[in-house]
């Protein structure tokens, strides 16, 4: 049974719905409008909302959406067969009206669809009854009945007359085989063996053919042997590898081993990380928001290097004679790709699509993520009519950017410096939990984020909460060492900007993060930064004490750590890391990852996938991205830089 049917079109227009219950379906069709049409999450045709299951289908021409709604517990074999049904019969009656009066034109005139949607329901749902099963047949009636007893008794002498008459069948094959491979070349190779004429009707014996393959096999030894005896040619002197270094007992000579000089014999200066000039230089940029991330992506340069113009008199005539041929080439290419006013199918789409796909694989998108966003882009523009002068390959990419950068636009606001204020007027500290697999990065760029907030004038507090990790408190207390000498407690009336709050190794980590916020709380510290284990998806004692910590503190901002190195292996992360804090969640409503840290972004040049396999995943926004090892290598997404980055050939 159906709980609603229901057609709009894209402007949100209601045109015709359908009630099974009385329950209003407002809100499950608004979910499915904000998370999926919205987001261009559009590849799967399936959207489940709390107890309910929908399912749609748009029709891009006449821009309408189709949505059947049902209970989640039943299996209803029918919807699929009856929303294509109801989307053909709807074109097909008001397509005229549609056309010269447009969507509104329906609800202005008479308008009447639920005598046409009551026959379709009907013989949708007869369609998937179940049909009884078909009667066996009895033995009078198979094929065993009608052999007799003597037919299945099986005598010595049978097999051999059908071996026999094998073994002539395929010796037949073979002489005629090589009568016409001996007709077919007019000088045979001593491998060949001519037949005469007389003998392509009878049968070679079995002597003859031993004595042939003897005759071959002499051959090959003689000609083996003339191999051999002719003089083999000079090998090739290979160069010489790599030499170990001879170490000389004795006081070592460190002029061998500086390499600082390049090949110019200019002596490189390497910046240490931790120089406070060279920081408070680059810490301009970090007080307000966090500058965008460039990235060196611009087609558009590529494109006006194709097009800039050759000088005549340094080509020869041969070489414009070519470029003439290409040009007309490039010309009658593109005209012969245009669409020419007419719908798209899928026949159209499909090698653009499966070429865009294989290009999302080498940028480092996950496979899965890659097909369902060229199956998302299909059903965006499958049925929609093109212009003219549009060709299929730029309509699928256009579409394609498009969907891209609304995947990585955040659905949500994210401004942790206005979160941090309004966590001040309501005299409480701001609390962020970093967690992730191991050796991302976390402790680092929490050093970062912490320098970051420092910079725009706000008290931190770390929580080492990694209590499992050999040297993880070290760490921290390092770089809790190095943040304050960039901002001595002088400058900040005697008041550490940064302090580290630790209990050492072995304690509960959720005990600790309380005790930290209660701290932050008592010696009014703005922001509390939670530092915790890295611990692997699979792993479910941990897993269930990062769940225990989120569930007992209720931190503001739960991040995310990981790489951008990473492929199908962030799909997997996410998921799993998502599955496991709703699993071991003790509280009614699990708390999920609520925005995602990039790290290592600048090890891997335009191979930014990763980035969109993480926002697809999650749904949740990329708050910071790393660009480096120092404490000013923090930048925020830029959607359109990575897009390009990644549509970048």
């Amino acid at each position: 049974m159906l709980d609603f049917f229901t057609i709009f079109s894209k402007g949100g227009i209601v045109l015709w719905c359908f009630q099974g219950v009385r329950a209003s379906f407002t809100g499950p069709v608004n979910a499915l409008i904000r998370s999926v049409i919205l987001q261009e999450r559009g590849g799967n045709n399936c959207y489940n909302h709390d107890s309910l299951t929908l399912k749609y289908k748009l029709d891009n021409q006449f821009e309408l959406v189709f949505v059947v709604g049902y209970q989640k517990i039943l299996t209803l074999t029918y919807v699929d067969k009856l929303i294509d049904d109801v989307h053909k019969v709807f074109r097909d009656k008001y397509r005229n009206q549609i056309q010269q009066n447009g969507t509104l034109g329906l609800l202005n005139g008479s308008f009447d669809f639920l005598d046409d949607f009551s026959i379709l329901l009907r013989a949708a749902e007869d369609s998937s009854k179940i049909r009884p099963p078909s009667v066996m047949k009895t033995f009078e009636q198979s094929q065993k009945s009608q052999k007799t007893v003597k037919s299945m008794i099986e005598k010595p002498g049978d097999k051999v007359k059908e071996n026999n008459k094998k073994n002539k069948a395929s010796k037949k094959e073979t002489v005629a085989s090589e009568v016409v491979a001996s007709n077919n070349k007019q000088s045979p190779t001593p491998k060949q063996s001519v037949l005469p004429a007389t003998d392509t009707k009878e049968e070679i014996s079995s002597q003859e053919i031993i004595q042939r393959k003897r005759e071959e096999f002499y051959r090959k030894q003689a000609k083996g042997a003339n191999k051999a005896n002719k003089s083999p040619k000079p090998e090739a002197s290979k160069e010489k590898g790599k030499q170990p270094r001879v170490w000389v007992p004795g006081p070592s000579n460190t002029k061998d081993l500086d390499y600082s000089k390049t090949a110019n014999g200019n002596i490189e200066v390497v910046v240490p990380d931790e120089d406070p000039a060279a920081l408070k230089v680059r810490a301009g940029d970090m007080i307000g928001n966090l500058p965008d991330i460039k990235c060196d992506s611009s087609s558009e340069e590529e494109e006006e290097e194709e097009q800039t113009p050759v000088n005549s008199k340094a080509v020869p005539s041969a070489a414009k004679s070519s470029a003439k041929k290409s040009s007309f080439g490039g010309m009658f290419g593109m005209l012969k790709g245009l669409v020419g006013a007419k719908s798209l199918s899928m026949e159209d789409m499909e090698p653009v699509l499966e070429k865009m796909k294989d290009h999302l694989i080498a940028k480092n998108v996950a496979a899965d993520i890659s097909l369902q966003l060229c199956e998302s882009v299909a059903k965006k523009l499958e049925g929609k009519v093109m212009g003219t002068f549009s060709t299929v390959t730029s309509s699928v990419k256009q579409a394609l950017q498009e969907s891209l950068v609304q995947i990585l636009q955040p659905k949500r606001r994210v401004d942790i410096l206005r979160d941090v204020m309004e966590a001040q007027r309501m005299r409480r500290p701001y609390v962020i939990t970093f967690c992730g697999v191991n050796g991302v990065g976390k402790s680092t760029n929490l050093a970062k984020i912490s320098f970051w907030l420092i910079e725009n004038g706000f008290s931190v507090l770390i929580a080492a909460c990694d209590t499992f990790r050999a040297g993880a408190v070290e760490q921290l207390r390092t770089h809790t060492r190095r943040l304050n000498s960039l901002h001595p407690p002088e400058e900040h009336k005697g008041r550490a900007m940064v302090q580290l709050y630790e209990k050492g190794y072995g304690k509960d980590a959720a005990g600790i993060a309380m005790e930290a916020i209660s701290y932050a709380r008592n010696q009014v510290f703005d922001v509390v930064l939670v530092d915790t284990a890295g611990r692997m998806q699979d792993n479910a004692p941990l897993m269930t004490a990062l769940a225990k910590l989120i569930a007992v503190n209720v931190p503001d901002l739960v991040l995310f750590v990981g790489e951008a190195l990473v492929g199908n292996e962030a799909v997997d992360q996410l998921v799993k890391f998502n599955k496991a804090l709703a699993d071991h969640s003790m509280a009614e409503k699990p708390r999920l990852i609520d925005g995602i840290v990039l790290t290592k972004f600048d090890t891997i040049d335009d191979k930014v996938g990763a980035a969109i396999s993480m926002t697809y995943i999650t749904g949740q926004p990329i708050v910071f991205v790393g660009t480096g090892q120092t404490y000013c290598d923090l930048r925020s997404l830029n959607a359109k830089a990575v897009v390009a980055a990644l549509m970048k050939a």
